[in-house]
């Protein structure tokens, strides 16, 4: 079944009778087409995707299932004209991103139609499970964001003097050049001190000597890699190395027994219980890791705070990222993307491991 016909599926199962999705995500998610300025209007039974002259060649020669309007007036409008024309009492929004004025907008526009919400969650939950369709555009960006790493070796090496900037713009140019739509999100290098920040933003300083941390991802067809690798800047001293390997150990414990059916939680706890027994447990801040998709930051969530109920399924493409962070001083982190199969994970992430030093 396609994205559209398992939502269709989905709506009819709660007696939904419409749903109007309106963030460009969801809406390429369920048309496998993007556009910035409309809206998809879905029933059980029909799917419309309407838009304006910029888009509509585009969408002739691209779009399945849905039926194309270009309207001459407002689009909510025609909206409501759809709307009464099936007869759509209870239309479900997407609550995770529809605003409060929108709201009351669609209030005025959509009436006498019962608005709910609801889009966002089926959404969510059925975008957690890739198809393999998903899982191969993911693996092609993932490709690309390995050979990223391997560039980014060589370049640093015979750049002297070179700057976290131009390490993180050449590894986003780099992306491009082999065939990443774009960064699946703002890369991350940062060094020395500032490789304590998990999301620290590249300056406009030299490498400074001490961990370098690269974070990036390159796009394919919309999908997103998402990998972060810390190699040293000069020599690694005993403490470097102890955090990377304590790291590293804590991201194969996880890696060596992640597995379907597995609580979320328990999941994070593979690792979190590594970092912990090594001395470090109040250094690592942030969540094992995070569902990618069109978004790099989609469920499910690897996090002690997840829910009782919130299992691993197969299908699942996640982050397995552990960290060590000391704040002013350094910080290291080791970040794999795979997805959860009948038999274990699949490992999209080829880079190396071992401490390396530039």
């Amino acid at each position: 079944m396609s994205h559209l016909q398992t939502f269709q599926t989905a709506l009819a199962s709660l007696g939904i009778d419409g749903a109007l999705i309106s963030s460009e995500v969801n809406q390429r998610y369920l048309s496998d087409f993007p556009f910035s300025d409309g809206y998809l209007l879905v029933t059980p039974e029909h799917a419309y995707l309407l838009t304006d002259s910029r888009y509509a060649e585009a969408a002739r020669e691209q779009v399945r299932d849905f039926k194309i309007l270009l309207p001459k007036k407002k689009m909510t409008d025609t909206l409501a004209e759809l709307i009464s024309e099936h007869r759509i009492a209870k239309l479900a929004l997407e609550e995770d991103s529809v605003s409060y004025s929108d709201y009351q907008d669609f209030c005025k526009a959509l009436a006498p139609a019962g608005l709910l919400s609801g889009a966002s969650k089926i959404l969510r939950e059925l975008r957690a499970v890739k198809t393999p369709d998903e899982i191969e555009r993911i693996a092609k960006a993932q490709e690309i964001t390995d050979r990223a790493f391997t560039h980014i070796l060589n370049f640093i090496s015979t750049n002297a003097n070179v700057t976290e900037q131009e390490v993180a713009l050449e590894l986003e140019f780099f992306m491009r050049k082999q065939g990443s739509d774009g960064v699946a999100f703002d890369t991350i290098a940062v060094s020395g001190p500032a490789s304590s920040r998990p999301h620290g933003v590249p300056s406009d300083a030299k490498l400074r000597r001490g961990f370098l941390t690269m974070d990036f991802g390159a796009r394919v067809d919309g999908y997103c890699a998402d990998m972060t690798r810390t190699v040293v800047i000069g020599k690694a001293d005993e403490e470097l190395k102890t955090i990377y390997s304590t790291v590293l150990a804590a991201q194969r414990n996880a890696l060596e027994q992640i597995h379907e059916g597995m609580l979320c939680r328990d999941a994070d706890e593979l690792a979190r219980s590594v970092i912990r027994e090594a001395g470090y447990g109040d250094a690592f801040g942030h969540s094992l890791g995070h569902g990618v998709g069109l978004d790099v930051h989609e469920a499910p969530s690897l996090s002690p705070k997840a829910k009782e109920d919130s299992l691993l399924k197969v299908g699942n493409v996640v982050t397995v990222e552990p960290g060590i962070y000391l704040e002013g001083r350094c910080g290291c982190r080791i970040e794999d993307m795979v997805a959860i199969t009948e038999n274990g994970i699949r490992n999209f992430t080829k880079s190396t491991k071992e401490l390396i030093e530039l």
